[in-house]
């Protein structure tokens, strides 16, 4: 086809930006065409080629997600449409504002597949699909991101005894920097609904710095022994609601870290994974806050936590307002746990100081565990304080490979306001002595 007849070709698409129109070099005069059309012709832009191997063509695609991406963004309430029963393998793509129009729609039906050679990750990446900086940004349908992370996973741990040729062979392959599958950086109003997120090298789905987060009907699946894959990562993020989502990975099913607040996740399932985390906070010293969180009508199935609250040594700040409500839990190892001293590490250093942890509310956790039903060990410093326990029924599971402990407490004081079974009678009741537990550096 001569060079003109395929420009004719694409403007005859109603101003669609695909795959097929990329490889034929007229995507840039199209894109001309949109920049003064683009409010009176279609706002539906579609990558509508299968997948095929090699380098240079998968360089292609990734280059055509991103010309639609920049057609799409000029324009208000535009789609991006991945098609269904098609595959795309592509690299790091950043789809960028703070310019774009607001409220595009990223539909997601087709399949987006990690590139796994080493040249295209270089060094290491943070991330391979970003959004950044847009406002109203929502993705759904019922599609899949797969991160193939087993390219990363087979050798994860350059400290590992077994430094044989293969290891270095794939240490030289993949970098040893993973990237999370799914970022959002910056946004607001932000949804992502529908798709199932499969085996990212690292954790699967990341809000940062963002606010009015909407995440439900989700799937989040990688292997238990997939190393640091969680399932979804908040940090500096507020108003966030997350619920009948499912998810297995290798690590925190959700982590919340540092600067969120508002925080609602409610009729989610967790398991296998580490359960559900606030933390780890304070490391390197640093001042943590996390406040207003409450995880109810959750499911988890043998996972290492149920719901923990967990803060370096030496770190500062607050973690305030949290209720845990309505945890089922079976054959989990600890489904209580507030870690004061948490350390991912065969040693940490002894520090004095420490995030405070205060108001902290569980209600009807029941179901099964495996090593210890509850475990409270907190700062002689920053002791914790008015944590409340109400309808607390956890019976042991005999599993061979463990050993069952009772309830553990140490600096935690609070109210039962009924019996547990089993009892945790270490909770101390009241509050520390001097009614003082909060320090300047604590108040966020």
């Amino acid at each position: 086809m001569a060079k003109e007849a395929r420009v004719q070709q694409c403007q005859h698409q109603a101003v669609e930006v695909d795959v097929q129109c990329h490889l034929h070099h007229c995507c840039s005069r199209l894109h001309r065409r949109l920049h003064r059309q683009s409010r009176t012709q279609s706002s539906t832009w579609s990558i509508l080629e299968p997948r095929v191997m090699g380098l240079r063509m998968i360089l292609r695609y990734t280059q055509a997600f991103e010309a639609a991406w920049a057609a799409a963004c000029k324009v208000e309430a535009s789609t991006v449409l991945i098609p269904s029963e098609l595959e795309f393998v592509v690299g790091p793509i950043s789809f960028s504002g703070p310019y774009c129009k607001p409220n595009i729609l990223f539909q997601l039906d087709g399949t987006i597949l990690a590139q796994t050679s080493a040249r295209v990750w270089g060094s290491g990446l943070l991330q391979w699909l970003e959004f950044t900086k847009l406002t109203g940004i929502a993705i759904q349908g019922s599609g899949v991101i797969n991160g193939r992370g087993q390219e990363w996973w087979t050798y994860s741990d350059p400290n590992d005894d077994d430094d044989d040729d293969a290891f270095r062979v794939e240490l030289d392959k993949m970098p040893q920097i993973k990237p999370t599958a799914l970022r959002f950086y910056g946004s607001s109003n932000v949804t992502v609904t529908g798709i199932t997120i499969v085996n990212s090298s690292q954790c699967h789905l990341k809000f940062d710095s963002c606010q009015g987060v909407m995440v439900h009907d989700l799937t989040i699946s990688s292997p238990e022994n997939s190393p640091n894959t969680d399932g979804i990562h908040l940090q500096n993020s507020r108003e966030v609601n997350i619920h009948h989502t499912n998810m297995a990975c290798g690590d925190d099913c959700v982590s919340i870290q540092t600067g969120c607040s508002d925080i609602n996740i409610h009729n989610v399932n967790c398991g296998p994974g580490h359960g559900i985390s606030i933390g780890g906070l304070g490391r390197y010293n640093t001042k943590a806050c996390v406040s207003n969180v409450t995880v109810r009508d959750v499911n988890m199935f043998k996972t290492m936590n149920g719901v923990r609250i967990k803060t370096w040594q030496g770190g500062s700040g607050l973690v305030q307002g949290i209720r845990f409500s309505n945890i089922q839990v079976s054959e989990v190892q600890t489904p209580i746990i507030i870690d004061q001293f948490y350390c991912d590490k065969t040693t940490c250093r002894n520090q004095t100081s420490a995030v405070a942890v205060s108001g902290v509310q569980y209600e009807n956790i029941r179901g099964t565990f495996t090593i210890k039903p509850a475990h409270f060990a907190c700062s002689d410093n920053s002791p914790c304080s008015d944590i409340t326990l109400t309808g607390i029924q956890l019976k042991p599971v005999i599993v061979p490979q463990y050993h069952l402990y009772n309830p553990f407490c140490w600096q935690a004081f609070g109210v039962l306001y009924t019996p547990t079974v089993p009892p945790i009678a270490c909770l101390q009741i009241g509050k520390p002595a001097g009614n003082s537990v909060l320090s300047d550096g604590d108040l966020c």
